[in-house]
């Protein structure tokens, strides 16, 4: 769908949707688990839909329950579709997983997902092999124990994914960086979700020590804290002169997005540089804000998010530019000269929930009518993102 979002004044307090990233942790505990366990989770997105299918995929069960999910644990399919969606997330927990497991396992995914490699992931999983380094893929054989050399900067999320499945293997394990780790926070939303399931992780200089053998136990019930980086758009949306407060984060939270706050005020006025090697997910919604203040904004660090679920680099360029910002690419990030203002005009969604609801905050202070084509893509990850847009005084026309 298409949407066209005039200016207007957001106004009211907004609860933050559960953390997606909590979510598909919480959950694979759960799954990983002997026995079964209810995870709390007050509303579901595309990607965690992914996750509880590739549960189910793996020999789990999926069960609604008033206020969360009930999950038996993963049985072990000696083959197996995991259909990942468009979750990245998904795809990089459940290759090790799976490969942990023994099954032989056929991943596939839509939207931008097939065109994201993992051979970095799988090029380390010791006696699996893989047929493709894209999806579709198939992997058969089971991981081997060992020590595993991955670089840190590519994906935190091939660290997390080897966290999930080394415990799991008979023998003991290392994981050793080869390069600086980039977003740490989620490796550490990891270690902390291990902990409460039972699983003891010994962070090394070089890296990580896994012992093997090791039984999944999450607690009976287990609730998804708020998402910072969903919260992270309407926090936006007060700086840039909107009266929006957010509920239901936890300021003490591991989640990398917490920074938010932080990072906003730091643009406010005179803009700021900021090294988004930690917190990718922010960078569509400070790039809002720092097209509405007055200064220079740099942002660096920020690479890989061309390999979202679109160049998210040039599509937040583009977007900004279109609506009269002046934002230029660089290899690695962005440079925006505040305007102090934007004007109205048509923007593109690019797939992308980011994408969208960032410029949805931007069309509220705009000068003019801003077109958001491909709105529905907020369903990814925040899919009640525009009724609660509408219920805080937001006006938009379906088109």
């Amino acid at each position: 769908m298409n949407v066209k979002i005039y200016p207007c004044t957001l106004d009211g307090d907004v609860v933050a949707p559960p953390s997606k990233s909590a979510a598909h942790r919480a959950l694979l505990c759960a799954a990983l688990a002997k026995e079964k366990s209810v995870v709390g989770l007050s509303a579901l997105s595309k990607d965690i839909e992914a996750t509880l299918r590739c549960i189910e995929a793996a020999g789990g069960g999926v069960r609604k329950t008033e206020g969360g999910y009930e999950i038996t644990p993963a049985a072990g399919a000696e083959k197996a579709v995991f259909d990942c969606g468009e979750s990245g997330s998904t795809l990089r927990f459940f290759l090790p997983v799976a490969a942990a497991l023994g099954i032989e396992a056929t991943f596939i995914g839509s939207g931008r997902l097939p065109q994201r490699p993992v051979g970095e992931l799988l090029s380390v999983l010791k006696g699996v092999k893989a047929d493709a380094d894209k999806l579709p893929l198939t992997i058969s054989g089971k991981l081997q124990s060992g020590a595993f050399r991955i670089r840190g900067d590519v994906s935190s999320q091939y660290i997390t994914g080897l966290l999930f499945a080394l415990p799991l293997l008979q023998g003991d394990s290392e994981i050793v960086l080869t390069t600086p780790l980039e977003s740490g926070a989620y490796v550490e939303m990891t270690l902390g979700a291990l902990k409460k399931s039972g699983v003891e992780v010994e962070k090394r200089e070089s890296g990580y020590f896994v012992r093997g053998g090791q039984t999944y136990a999450p607690p009976a019930y287990a609730a998804v804290e708020g998402d910072w980086s969903n919260a992270a758009f309407f926090i936006t949306a007060s700086v840039i002169g909107n009266l929006v407060r957010v509920r239901g984060v936890d300021k003490n939270s591991a989640q990398g997005d917490a920074a938010i706050k932080d990072v906003l005020l730091s643009i406010r006025s005179s803009g700021a540089e900021i090294d988004a090697g930690n917190i990718p997910d922010l960078v569509p919604a400070v790039s809002v804000a720092a097209a509405y203040a007055t200064g220079r904004t740099v942002i660096k660090n920020a690479a890989r998010l061309r390999l979202k679920e679109c160049d998210r680099l040039h599509a937040v360029a583009a977007n900004l530019n279109a609506l009269g910002g002046r934002v230029r690419e660089t290899d690695d990030g962005l440079i925006i000269d505040g305007t102090g203002g934007l004007t109205g005009g048509r923007v593109d969604g690019f797939n992308d929930h980011r994408i969208v609801m960032s410029m949805a905050i931007a069309a509220t202070k705009a000068a003019g009518a801003v077109e958001i084509l491909g709105a529905e893509a907020v369903e990814k990850s925040y899919p009640a993102f525009f009724e609660e847009f509408k219920r805080l005084g937001g006006k938009f026309d379906v088109l």
